[in-house]
């Protein structure tokens, strides 16, 4: 006997409402609100929390040299950085609360929060 036999579509009822829920109630709840700011760090500690509201250019200076970084349309990004890779360049427009960028051979970083804390599997 096969064991479709024993599924009634009651049964498929409730799994198919439990699928949709599933489906919903996973983007809200891994999701961290709106990005609000960059915080920008050299050598471990804070060197400045940008707005992303306000378009703006800094430079932030590290061990190999200057790293230039970029805020338009409440977005930021590693416009230049001296390091031998250009991993954190490559990294591209950062937007979301959560995404980070790290220039590591120059010790800089740059981090977008928002208004809630994003999980991720270190925070989870």
């Amino acid at each position: 006997m096969r064991w479709s036999a024993f599924v009634r579509p009651g049964d498929w009822a409730v799994v198919a409402a439990a699928a949709a829920l599933v489906g919903v109630s996973f983007p809200l709840a891994w999701q961290a609100g709106v990005a609000e700011k960059a915080i920008v760090r050299a050598g471990g500690a804070v060197f400045a929390e940008l707005d992303l509201g306000r378009e703006q250019r800094i430079e932030v200076p590290g061990p190999l040299g200057t790293t230039t970084i970029a805020v338009e349309r409440h977005r930021v990004r590693v416009v230049s950085d001296p390091g031998p890779r250009q991993y954190c360049v490559r990294q591209g427009w950062l937007e979301r609360p959560g995404e980070i960028a790290i220039c590591a051979p120059n010790q800089v970083s740059v981090q977008v929060k928002g208004s809630r804390e994003a999980y991720d599997s270190l925070s989870y």
